[in-house]
């Protein structure tokens, strides 16, 4: 069996993806391998939930950024992770692109994410996960929704 060594697991801070972290930390440990949780923000999103616009006086991409950072070091503190990599990314291409090519730069041998169980035209058109699973570099794991 392949033995992973560098291990990414890319998040949007939603429960799903928390399953897969979870699932990450588990081949991490398993393997010895070095682990990156990664959170890509779309560049300047269209549809921004109103706790994440900041104030009139930041730089709004500097402000998300900070935001995002804050949020990755609160997950791995409440997870007890340490000594992992902690980045976040700002694109303005799809976040499947993105997370492959992270994953290319880092030389990532698996991705860890989460699926959210889509249906109807979403499925259709393809998930974040599915668009992953075709382009990237190395191996991928989906960790589905409720798994």
């Amino acid at each position: 069996m392949k033995r992973y060594h560098n291990i990414l697991c890319p998040t949007n801070f939603s429960d799903y993806c928390n399953l897969a972290i979870e699932r990450a930390m588990d081949l991490a440990e398993q393997y010895g391998a070095s682990l990156t949780l990664l959170h890509v923000i779309d560049y300047f999103p269209e549809e921004i939930p109103n706790d994440m616009i900041g104030p009139e006086d930041e730089d709004p991409k500097k402000y998300l950024e900070r935001r995002a950072g804050e949020t990755l070091h609160q997950l791995a503190a409440s997870l007890g992770l340490k000594d992992i990599r902690l980045e976040t990314r700002f694109s303005s291409r799809s976040a499947k692109h993105e997370i492959s090519h992270f994953a290319e730069e880092i030389s990532a041998d698996l991705i860890v994410l989460a699926s959210h169980a889509q249906h109807g035209i979403t499925a259709l058109l393809g998930s974040t996960a599915g668009g992953v699973i075709h382009i990237a570099p190395c191996d991928v794991l989906v960790v589905r929704a409720g798994q």
